[in-house]
């Protein structure tokens, strides 16, 4: 309604242009006429700078708009009060025009903060190849996933697994794998799943990285307890009227040998038949011991987490771990990054852990000269607390090293196999991971993240 208003009052000026010049040029062929001659001329130039600043303030008003436009400020305002009804007009068309593009590019902009909000707070890792052999990493649980280590082209990917790096490199889009994630000597399984995206005629290769080894852990443990569940139960049901009936038999066996002392001979075979019964009294109870000790599997208590200084737990573990290590000639290190460094975890089941595995440590270190057991703690790349028990021994070969953590396993020829299943169950039950790698230098250690 502007722009026609505006074409109306330009063309009425046209109009008393011309008929002004027309007047003005009678009057110039008319004798007599000089002083109106001069007036009409002077009426004639003030119409056309009328017309020159009419335009002239129109093209002002669009150039200001179109840069408004280009360079995205909405803030302009074309008020041109007391200029006529005409510049109103197109002054408020022209800043309605504006209003509604900033209100557009504010919801765009809103739009794109939220879409971004959700990429960032999304659980599982989001990371893209580009074309040129770049790589751009979307959201917090990537750089969680990656920690400290740079990552910006796809060469950088070998630091966690040669392994890793082909298989994203060769993902094609719509597959879905498993493969081994690996930093800071600790392996894990991610699915890593892959989606093409052509943008602006460049294609985009969007891989997600999900982090499935906790759900592992939490789904072998429990078929792991399942089984021991089942086991202890039926074992202790076959078990109990044995060795019941086993000491009862003995008794019986003993009130029968003081009857008949005068007998030897009956009192020698007597005597056999009493040693066989307590040997299988003995063997049950053994066994029924055994089958208890499983039971903490199945009845571990969820843990009562804290914040403990590290140091502060290194020392009351030591005091009970070390007490005969001097006889035996086991030298302890302890290193912790920081002294104020804390660890959220239950003081008893982190105690008991930690006392476990420096007492198999230096029964690994039998025999071996200047034994050596040390426990470290420090922040990995990741930003999660590290805490290491590990010796310079001979070290656990690395067929039977995948086998150590399963319940009933044992290396040990007085082992019960729960030692080392019970630290994987604490550490699971802490939301954390227990690994075993091998001690530069030679030995064994345990890798307890938190």
């Amino acid at each position: 309604m502007g722009f026609k208003r505006f074409s109306l009052l330009l063309t009425i000026r046209l109009v008393l242009l011309f008929i002004t010049v027309s007047s003005l040029a009678i009057l110039v062929i008319s004798p007599g006429f000089l002083a109106a001659s001069l007036l009409i001329t002077i009426i004639a130039t003030f119409q056309i700078f009328e017309i020159v600043r009419f335009v002239k303030l129109t093209n002002d008003d669009l150039t200001r708009f179109l840069d408004a436009m280009r360079y995205g400020d909405f803030g302009q305002k074309f008020d041109h009060a007391g200029m006529g009804a005409g510049f109103i007009e197109l002054g408020e068309a022209i800043t309605d025009i504006l209003e509604r593009f900033r209100q557009l590019r504010g919801q765009q902009e809103e739009d794109l903060k939220h879409l971004k909000a959700l990429i960032e707070h999304v659980p599982v890792p989001l990371m893209s190849l580009n074309g040129d052999g770049t790589i751009s990493i979307h959201n917090n649980a990537a750089r969680r996933l990656f920690g400290s280590t740079h990552v910006t082209r796809i060469a950088d990917l070998a630091q966690f697994g040669d392994e890793f790096r082909k298989k994203v490199l060769t993902l094609a889009p719509g597959e879905r794998h498993l493969v081994t994630f690996k930093i800071d000597d600790v392996e894990q399984k991610l699915t890593i799943a892959s989606t093409q995206i052509i943008s602006a005629g460049k294609i985009e290769k969007l891989i997600s990285l999900q982090d499935i080894q906790s759900e592992l852990d939490v789904a072998q443990l429990q078929a792991w307890q399942d089984l021991v569940r089942v086991l202890t139960h039926e074992i202790m049901n076959s078990i109990t009227p044995v060795s019941s009936l086993a000491k009862t038999s003995t008794d019986l066996v003993d009130d029968a040998i003081e009857k008949v002392k005068g007998q030897q001979e009956l009192v020698d075979e007597l005597t056999d038949v009493r040693d066989a019964v307590d040997t299988v009294a003995r063997r049950s109870d053994s066994l029924m011991h055994f089958v208890q000790s499983y039971r903490r599997l199945t009845r571990l208590p969820p843990p009562e987490k804290e914040q403990l200084v590290v140091r502060k737990i290194f020392e009351d573990v030591v005091k009970v771990a070390t007490i005969d290590w001097e006889t035996k000639n086991i030298e302890l290190e302890m290193n912790v990054s920081t002294d104020g460094l804390e660890v959220s975890a239950d003081p008893e089941m982190l105690e008991q852990m930690l006392i476990n595995l420096m007492k198999n440590a230096a029964e690994a270190l039998e025999n071996t000269e200047n034994a050596k057991v040390g426990l470290s703690a420090k922040i990995n790349k990741r930003g999660r607390i590290i805490i290491e028990v590990y010796d310079n021994g001979p070290g656990i070969e690395a067929d039977l090293a995948e086998k150590i953590f399963v319940p009933f396993y044992t290396t040990k020829r007085e082992g019960s196999g729960v030692g080392l299943a019970l630290t994987r169950q604490v550490m699971i039950a802490h939301g954390g991971t227990v690994s075993l790698t091998k001690t530069v230098g030679g030995g064994a250690t345990f890798i307890l993240t938190f």
